[in-house]
């Protein structure tokens, strides 16, 4: 057995012993310094512990003392009453604390012992207790955390298995100073009931077996008393303090002395009010000045520095912030965040930084927020975050619009002027910089502020900066809205309708079809612009029809059957017919004819020059509409509309494609043109 072990079960040992055997004079006042000392050793540790497993020892320890303790009073009590005397601590404590008052001491005593039991023993003892039972309710949840990390690699298996045993050392812990705090308790009850036998035992002992007066026996034993009383009191008290200390840092991260500099003395501002109030009551009460204003300064004194330090800290806060941002450029997985792509990107020269800026009236950001309502109203989907930087690398009053980190579509504006567009007849006394409106393409100019309101007289369309910008960006998120559409974003829109259709989407995801299959249906209907905001009714359709076909495109024909009414009324206007191009029933069987069946879907096989002269017919047709101010409509049966889209797709993308299927029975078709070969 090492030394250091053999001296603790000495000590143990020794402590018993005391209770039996008499103790010298001399060694009880070198075991009562002792005492004080290891009392105030255990309280300074507690005020420095950051975490109550760093001083797991002490529910043990507090046993240890309380004995010792208790073989003290034992010992000191056996010198009172057999020689009237304990030593020179004892007289000591007793005299000075009385001030040769008995009834002095004796309150004090009684003071201390209120304020160990009452306040300080029952508060640990409460606190204890719930951290134990809150501690071992909490243990199944911490183990599924633990295994939770464990499972997603978060931590190794070593990491959970000392997270587990420090959950363990919490709860046997706690559990042990809920019933260490018990033998505290005990101690303050038995240090008044060994008062009350030191003074009943001394005063018979005083006055029969030593021939002392009344009055000099009470004198003499009741100093003794109370100062054995104080001198066992006062280590009980900083041990009570001590375990209190421990069990209510549960919450802390570092020692008492830095959660009170960090907590307590962080707003200075505070300082300032408590000052203002201690210099107040010494103005304006009877609490005299020169008491006040010295404790209100010393408060605007440390209220002044801990500003100081506090700016001080921000400084250093943010260099190290730079530093440790310049650091991360440096490492080596600094590059995996150049990997992500933004979904849409707008960016602009610094001559139109004045757009997005607040402080210079640029509203830009406002029109952003109302282009996303506007595409969920019309489109049904949720637009991404659109991110807007300045590009030093473009012309000062140039943008692009970028989708998926790619250039889809650029434009010029004159922050100083506006664009006006003519109605079908131009002013020549309008004047301005020739151009062509970003989003159509139409022909415009940029006029100044005052030919404004003469232009606007003259018919002319007059639109500012902003508002060109904001429809130029509106018609690419309409035009490329189906690259927008992944999987993430179905799950998003599909979890939506499963709050209001459980059966719905259960019944079709993912026993029919998978998010994937969903999400090319959706992409093929935005792509010639048909909303998807009718959820409902796009998930019913593929409900019934995904078990005969998964072929998208065939499922997407059902649901645009399905969507009948919102396509009839999208282009057809309510007091005028539906202006249409019909394909001719020889155009339809050559193209009936040229679909092939394979074992992934059908595709259309025409000879280019057959696709070529197709083009030109539909071109014929379509060129005349457009001359006579009408916005043509190609006009076929269900069983090709699929596949003569396909085939138009790529040189007439923006004339719709409509089946007799997809319009409503009451409306009026009006045809201006027949295409045939």
């Amino acid at each position: 057995m090492r030394a250091r072990d053999l001296s603790v079960l000495v000590g143990i040992i020794g402590i018993v012993l005391m209770m039996v055997v008499p103790i010298p004079i001399a060694l009880l006042d070198v075991l009562l310094i002792i005492n004080i000392s290891v009392a105030l050793l255990i309280l300074l540790v507690a005020m420095n512990t950051q975490d109550a497993l760093q001083f797991s020892i002490f529910p043990t320890l507090l046993l240890v003392t309380t004995l010792f303790r208790l073989a003290l009073n034992v010992s000191t009590t056996r010198n009172i009453l057999s020689h009237g005397e304990a030593g020179n601590v004892v007289a000591t404590f007793g005299s000075f604390v009385a001030q040769g008052n008995i009834v002095v001491g004796f309150v004090v005593f009684l003071i201390l012992v209120i304020v160990q039991f009452i306040v300080i023993t029952k508060g640990s003892e409460r606190v204890a207790e719930v951290a134990a039972r809150f501690t071992l309710d909490a243990m199944p949840g911490k183990q599924m955390s633990i295994d939770a990390d464990l499972n997603a690699g978060l931590i190794n298996e070593q990491q959970a298995r000392e997270r587990r045993q420090k959950i363990e050392r919490e709860a046997d812990f706690y559990g042990a100073m809920d019933g260490a705090s018990k033998f505290v308790k005990g101690d303050a009850i038995a240090g008044i009931i060994i008062l009350v036998i030191n003074l009943i035992g001394g005063l018979i002992i005083g006055m029969l077996f030593l021939d002392k007066s009344f009055s000099e026996a009470a004198k003499l034993f009741s100093t003794l008393t109370i100062g054995d009383g104080l001198v066992s009191q006062i280590p009980a008290l900083l041990i009570s303090t001590a375990a209190g200390i421990i069990v209510t840092r549960a919450a802390s991260e570092g020692n008492l002395a830095t959660d009170l500099s960090t907590q307590m003395l962080s707003q200075p501002k505070l300082l300032y009010i408590v000052a203002g109030t201690i210099a107040a009551l010494g103005i304006f009460t009877p609490i005299h000045w020169y008491i006040a204003l010295p404790i209100a300064g010393v408060l605007v004194y440390a209220a002044l520095a801990m500003q100081k330090n506090l700016n001080r800290q921000q400084v250093e806060d943010e260099k190290k912030e730079e530093e440790q941002q310049i650091e991360e450029v440096r490492s080596p997985e600094s590059v995996i965040s150049l990997l992500q792509v933004d979904p849409i990107e707008f960016e602009f020269g610094y001559g139109l930084i004045p757009l997005a800026d607040a402080q210079q009236g640029g509203d830009l950001l406002d029109r952003i927020i109302l282009i996303r309502r506007q595409c969920a109203l019309e489109l049904g989907i949720v637009v991404p975050v659109i991110r807007i930087r300045d590009n030093i690398q473009l012309k000062p009053n140039e943008y692009v619009i970028k989708i998926k980190g790619n250039t889809v579509a650029r434009g010029e504006l004159l922050l100083n002027h506006y664009l006006a567009m003519s109605a079908g007849y131009d002013d020549d006394s309008i004047s301005g910089i020739e151009t062509r409106e970003p989003a159509f393409g139409l022909p415009a100019m940029w006029i100044d502020e005052p030919t404004k309101e003469r232009a606007e007289l003259s018919g002319y369309t007059v639109v500012d900066p902003p508002s060109v910008v904001a429809t130029h960006l509106t018609e690419v998120i309409k035009k490329h809205s189906h690259e927008l559409l992944g999987r993430q974003e179905t799950r998003a829109l599909i979890d939506n309708v499963k709050d209001a259709y459980p059966a719905l989407v259960e019944e079709l995801i993912p026993s029919v079809l998978s998010i994937g299959d969903v999400q090319k249906v959706l992409s093929k209907l935005l792509r010639e612009k048909v909303s998807v905001r009718d959820l409902v009714t796009i998930l019913e359709t593929l409900a019934d029809y995904g078990t005969y076909s998964k072929d998208p495109d065939v499922l997407a024909e059902y649901v645009r059957q399905a969507l009948s009414r919102q396509i009839t009324l999208q282009y057809a206007a309510s007091d005028d017919a539906m202006k249409v191009i019909t394909v001719g029933p020889m155009l339809e069987k050559k193209i009936a004819e040229a679909v092939q069946q394979t074992e992934h879907g059908s595709y259309l096989a025409l000879d280019p020059s057959t696709s070529q002269l197709i083009h030109h017919r539909v071109t014929e047709q379509v060129t005349k509409a457009v001359q006579s101010g009408t916005s043509p409509i190609l006009l076929t049966s269900p069983t090709i509309r699929m596949y003569l889209r396909q085939l138009l797709e790529r040189t007439l993308q923006d004339i719709p494609v409509l089946s007799y299927s997809e319009l409503e029975p009451n409306v009026e078709i009006q045809s201006l043109g027949v295409v045939n070969l």
